[in-house]
């Protein structure tokens, strides 16, 4: 069999609204609706939250040109098709608001997964970034402040060495859910995950 050498990777931008979102951009007709507006497919159990947040440059700007996407398991610790709640797809897409760069999920807290070795992980989002000049999606995780208990014990949250860039992970609670601001550079640069 041959084998062949990666090919380089694109960004994402600066049409990522139009090819991923298109109805968000004003192009109506290709799907009903954009994929993964709606993390419901019914009332799904446990609390309902909403996240918010921005991706932010190096120069402390909103990028109005980002896209997010998120993956969680229900509010039992359980994803989509292993059990997970039918009413609850666990997948989300959200465009940066072209105003405001901010984005926005209307979700369920979810519930701690088990780790293959047994342990319990923290309530957590997986998150995945794509924008202008990011070659490759970012991959990091929200984990919520308020579960401090939880964070403790997290298996992945235990292998950070800088303990203080922890608090980039954290969701601070905000009027009706979370607030959970994407950091690309600087001092507060957010962990990303390299899978």
């Amino acid at each position: 069999m041959k084998r062949f050498n990666e090919s380089p990777s694109q960004t994402a931008g600066p049409y990522v609204h139009i090819g991923c979102t298109p109805n968000f951009s004003g192009i109506h007709g290709i799907y009903p609706e954009d994929l993964g507006t709606s993390l419901f497919k019914g009332e799904p159990k446990g609390k309902r939250i909403t996240i918010t947040g921005a991706v932010i440059d190096g120069a402390g700007n909103t990028l109005k040109d980002a896209m997010v996407e998120i993956w969680q398991a229900d509010a039992e610790g359980r994803f989509a098709g292993r059990g997970g709640d039918p009413a609850f797809t666990g997948w989300g897409r959200s465009p940066g608001d072209m105003t405001t760069g901010e984005f926005t999920f209307e979700t369920v807290k979810p519930g701690r997964v088990a780790w293959p070795d047994g342990r319990l992980q923290a309530p957590h989002v997986t998150f995945w970034i794509v924008a202008r000049g990011i070659n490759l999606g970012l991959h990091t995780r929200m984990y919520f402040a308020d579960e401090e208990a939880a964070n403790v014990e997290d298996p992945i949250l235990s292998r950070v060495e800088h303990r203080q860039r922890i608090k980039t992970l954290l969701a601070q609670p905000a009027e009706g859910g979370y607030r959970f601001d994407i950091r690309l550079q600087g001092e507060d640069e957010t962990i990303f995950f390299d899978i």
